[in-house]
């Protein structure tokens, strides 16, 4: 019998522990991504969804706010987004060659992105990331860039640097595997440090800043005030391209992303997430001249860029995010949501600090304060890993991390409901014991 939020608690999974080890003889981990491996208290593997709610293969239902981790800005099931991608399939999956909506699509996303002049299809984050350095590296003639730490533009062995720790994380890197060598691509500035960025600029050595606008990735922390105005300012200065990752941020903190909301215009922008509400679909949008390189010098190429599928997938998400009251409600929803989780935490004596920007919240649990990528790096994930299993118990399906991500489905009752599970959850977790480390 399926389970809904709020109401009596899930024990266990038993056909999603039977799928997961199935999937094992076949999938490294049973995960098609390494990171879901490490969701608690085992992945689970889910038959569908519907709006801000998913099932699971135990007829469990759940609201949920890891939407695909990202993607799924308009919910499960969209019906626009599916009659669209629906109308397309029979005229075929990909040509090889052009076709309208490319120009249409590409459209949609110069009226929205402030500074925007032209677009280039990519299909993931992380190949958007890697030809924006290129095209940023064929654009000044330097071969270095300057990125932040905790900020992720990717997995590819350059951007990968800084971000989080790992098993070389003395050196800097984030995983096995990536070469020494990649560290003399990259120099790592301190998020929100003007004087340590303009150093590094100042020397004219470096191609690109790399950032996302708010860091989503580590901790949902916002710029400081003037921060990316003075970026701006700065890479003007010594001829250095700005490029925004809004691979997050993207038509999800404003229709312009966080371009617009903080009025500040890069020279490029990623796109990813959002775009094509859970289709994989990537776009880099900026300024004529430098995106114009690719047809003289600077090799971009991909048989699946720019499909027809995907899209239509992405016409139809972006008309479904320019409806009236939408960014509106996004932020009304996250500001309950981020609210909600914040006084559920002092209510419980529970030391910690919810961060909140449009329809992204962070909750990060044992730190008193959390400022800085450092800060958000010492938060009891042990506890909010239980934390997480007792909100599965109840309906709720969230993040490890601590990052929550709302969708347009998502409604008033499913925040109020959402924050009184949160609660129950938050209360259960410390009666089973031990509270939260707390980093001071």
């Amino acid at each position: 019998m399926a389970e809904t939020a709020g109401s009596s608690l899930i024990s266990s999974w038993p056909a999603s522990e039977a799928a997961w080890e199935r999937t094992k003889a076949s999938l490294p981990g049973g995960v098609s991504t390494g990171l879901r491996a490490a969701m608690p208290p085992h992945p689970l593997f889910f038959e569908g969804g519907q709006g801000s709610r998913l099932t699971d293969l135990d007829g469990n239902s759940y609201l949920d706010y890891v939407l695909g981790w990202g993607p799924v800005i308009l919910g499960h099931g969209h019906p626009g987004l599916t009659e669209a991608v629906a109308a397309q399939l029979p005229h075929g999956a990909t040509y090889g060659a052009g076709h309208l909506l490319e120009a249409e699509a590409a459209e949609m996303i110069i009226d929205r992105v402030p500074g925007a002049e032209r677009v280039l299809w990519s299909n993931t984050g992380s190949e958007a990331a890697q030809i924006a350095l290129r095209l940023a590296r064929g654009t000044t003639g330097r071969h270095r860039f300057v990125k932040f730490g905790g900020h992720y533009h990717g997995w590819t062995d350059a951007m990968l640097i800084g971000y989080r720790t790992g098993p070389d994380a003395d050196l800097g890197r984030g995983s096995l595997g990536q070469p020494v060598q990649a560290l003399d691509d990259v120099a790592v500035s301190p998020w929100g440090d003007l004087g340590a960025v303009a150093e590094l600029l100042r020397s004219r050595d470096y191609a690109a800043v790399f950032c996302e606008p708010v860091l989503c990735n580590s901790g949902v922390l916002a710029p400081p005030e003037g921060f990316l105005a003075e970026l701006r300012r700065l890479c003007d200065e010594t001829g250095t391209v700005l490029v925004f990752d809004e691979v997050i941020t993207g038509f999800r903190m404003g229709r312009g992303g966080a371009a617009e909301r903080y009025g500040v215009q890069p020279d490029l922008v990623t796109l990813a997430k959002a775009v094509a509400g859970g289709f994989p679909l990537a776009a880099i949008a900026g300024k004529a001249d430098i995106l114009e390189r690719t047809t003289s010098g600077i090799v971009h190429a991909g048989t699946y860029n720019g499909n027809p599928v995907v899209l239509a997938a992405a016409k139809a998400t972006l008309q479904a995010l320019n409806e009236p009251g939408v960014y509106e409600t996004f932020e009304r929803h996250g500001l309950a949501l981020g609210e909600g989780l914040g006084a559920s935490l002092a209510a419980h004596g529970v030391v910690g600090t919810v961060h909140q920007v449009g329809p992204v919240a962070q909750c990060i649990i044992g730190v008193e304060q959390s400022a800085t990528f450092e800060d958000f790096l010492g938060a009891d994930q042990e506890f909010y890993n239980r934390l997480l299993v007792q909100m599965l118990r109840r309906g709720v399906f969230a993040l490890p991390g601590g990052r929550w991500y709302i969708s347009t489905a998502h409604t008033d009752d499913d925040i109020a409901q959402t924050v009184t599970v949160f609660d129950e959850s938050l209360a259960a977790t410390l009666a089973e014991g031990p509270p939260p480390v707390i980093q001071r």
